[in-house]
């Protein structure tokens, strides 16, 4: 699946297969919703874990989306059995978790059962596409060991990338003695006052 995680402008699902599990009604619509805004055709909405299962087994998923919370099994067992029993290439997926109940303990769930997220709700399309862009870009390698398959947990937010330094055309970050004389007070008020602009 390409992203284009530079313009958000351009972002568009339309060529994802995305899977959303939700317990049916409400909440479902609105996940689905979103997906369809961000341009994805092809939505498998599950309302149980039986039913993302056997949607798995038939289709190459590029997203899931999963509540926590379903009516048959925990969504925490769903992804963990994603991770070590779906059919590849769905072990690998991105997993988002979308949970109205976001305190440590369900955060620390949800990272040890392999997801990559867990969302607060009420869902914004800004959250959600803020975090399907991070799981784009991250470079988190898959682990398989006995204890734990998914995405490495132990991950450190680097923070924006280096510009690589200043240019050769910039002016010298030196600042040196003024060339003019300061100001006046009138003048700088009548800088910042408010003007009216003919458009």
């Amino acid at each position: 699946m390409a992203f284009d995680i530079e313009s958000k402008a351009r972002f568009n699902l339309k060529h994802a297969s995305i899977l959303l599990v939700e317990t049916p009604g409400v909440n479902l619509d609105i996940l689905g919703q979103i997906m369809t805004g961000f341009g994805a055709k092809s939505l498998h909405r599950c309302g149980s874990a039986g039913e993302a299962r056997a949607a798995i087994g038939r289709a190459e998923m590029d997203l899931m989306l999963i509540s926590p919370f379903l009516t048959d099994e925990s969504g925490f067992d769903l992804v963990r059995w994603i991770r070590r029993e779906a059919p590849d290439p769905n072990r690998f997926a991105p997993v988002i978790m979308v949970s109205p109940h976001t305190e440590h303990s369900k955060v620390a769930r949800a990272r040890d059962c392999g997801a990559h997220f867990l969302i607060a709700k009420p869902l914004t399309p800004a959250v959600i596409l803020e975090r399907i862009l991070w799981v784009a870009r991250s470079q988190r390698p898959f682990v398989s060991c006995a204890e734990y398959v998914g995405p490495e947990r132990r991950f450190k937010f680097e923070g924006p990338p280096s510009t690589g330094g200043r240019r050769r055309d910039d002016l010298s970050s030196k600042v040196g003695a003024a060339i003019e004389p300061n100001m006046s007070q009138d003048q700088i008020d009548a800088l910042m006052a408010p003007r009216k602009v003919a458009i």
